[in-house]
């Protein structure tokens, strides 16, 4: 990374030890080489899987106290130093549990995260569970993610289009919508891709809304874009289900509860 954002905190250098400790002896090589030839090759890996990476980072840190905000930003510094990409993932699940310890301060900590060793498998992480807490709860960061949106880096305007993923009703569809026509020209897949996304997980909030814009702007979307937002519709409406907004009005009345709707596994 460049220069450090924050100085050394003993807690962070006493986390990142530990974890290094848990992770390096558990190393699974065989795993190893398919893990980096899934990421394109950008990045080794320890060969951990997931549920055992997030087993051996909990206990790693059991009993330590809970940070501040430059512990957090100290982990995530010393993380990012590292080669293994695991050690990413542990510093972005870190982050994730304690965001709520940190001020609007940390979001140019997050924009050196997205923008460095960056591919989605963290980068998407950090918009949708760091970048959006952080501006949901400090609505000046808005401008922020207009910087972003418009950015050469195209993972800083990937992250500012999914910021809002986990808003649900308190999505700001205005600037949701016009932020994928800001990039809609772009030929980028993951751009594409995020786009498609964003409106797919509004469409659960509000179908209407995201089939109107998406009917309103055929020429203009991609379709890749377009198929990505209109999925879990056509997918509801090929099982014979009822309209998102028709469950809603139902709940309101009393009729039946809206119940959840099944998980998307697509992240990237």
């Amino acid at each position: 990374m460049e220069a450090p954002l924050a100085p050394p905190t003993v807690l962070a250098d006493e986390v990142v030890a530990r974890w290094r400790a848990a992770f390096e002896p558990a190393a699974d090589p065989e795993r190893a080489g398919p893990m980096t030839a899934y990421m394109k090759g950008h990045f080794p890996f320890l060969g951990l899987t997931t549920p055992e990476r997030r087993a051996l980072a909990r206990s790693a840190v059991a009993g330590l106290p809970g940070p501040e905000e430059l512990d957090v930003t100290a982990v995530v510094v010393a993380a990012w130093a590292l080669d293994a990409r695991e050690y990413q993932y542990a510093a972005v699940d870190y982050t994730m549990r304690w965001v709520r310890r940190c001020s609007p301060d940390f979001l140019p900590v997050a924009e050196r995260l997205i923008s460095t060793k960056s591919w989605w498998d963290t980068v998407d992480l950090l918009a949708a569970n760091v970048v959006g807490p952080l501006v949901a709860a400090t609505p000046a960061l808005r401008s922020d993610m207009d910087r972003w949106l418009v950015s050469d880096d195209l993972w800083l305007a990937r992250s500012a289009i999914l910021h809002q993923l986990k808003w649900k009703g308190d999505t700001d569809a205005d600037w949701l919508f016009a932020a994928c026509l800001a990039r809609a020209a772009d030929t980028d897949f993951f751009l594409r891709k995020a786009i498609g996304w964003a409106l797919r997980e509004y469409s659960k909030t509000d179908e209407a809304a995201v089939r109107r814009f998406v009917a309103d702007h055929d020429a203009e979307l991609s379709g890749l874009s377009k198929r990505e937002a209109l999925k879990w519709l056509d997918r509801r409406a090929a099982r014979g289900e009822a309209a998102v907004d028709d469950e809603v009005e139902d709940s309101a009345s009393g009729f039946r509860r809206l119940s959840p709707p099944p998980p998307d596994a697509v992240s990237a």
